[in-house]
């Protein structure tokens, strides 16, 4: 585990979005359990090669015109016993960090694994994402 002080800026990187962090397997039970809408669940991660990407890509992603009706986050490595839970509700899909899910209900309709974010700029990952809620979500900006 990393000293809590050297993951707030990445923490903040998504939560000064709106999106809402999940630090305990009881708090991903309580929001991932109980979605009925979209959700977008981030598995924010250290990691320089891929995050360092991914969460700029969310950030753009959420400003576009269509999006999930939540957004929530844990982070791996750190929230482990959140991390596991959010990763149960992923059903098909091996653990990654970071990896972005698109969830309608209980289903996860996109996923972005750590190899499809790793070595693609923002942009690219973002296009993904917004060509997915395009797909899934009716929620407006």
């Amino acid at each position: 585990m990393y000293p809590e002080n050297m993951l707030i800026p990445m923490r903040q990187e998504l939560t000064r979005l709106g999106v809402e962090e999940l630090r305990t397997a009881e708090d991903v039970d309580a929001r991932i359990g109980g979605n009925t809408g979209t959700m977008l669940v981030v598995v924010n991660s250290v990691c320089g090669c891929a995050a360092r990407n991914a969460r700029p890509a969310i950030a753009t992603a959420l400003a576009h015109a269509v999006t999930p009706d939540a957004s929530t986050t844990v982070f791996a490595g750190q929230d482990r016993d959140a991390t596991e839970r959010a990763r149960d509700y992923f059903t098909g899909y091996r653990p990654s960090s970071p990896s972005i899910a698109l969830m309608k209900g209980a289903d996860v309709v996109f996923m972005l694994e750590r190899h499809q974010i790793e070595g693609r700029s923002s942009a690219e990952i973002a296009a993904d994402l917004t060509n997915a809620f395009d797909q899934y979500c009716t929620a407006s900006v």
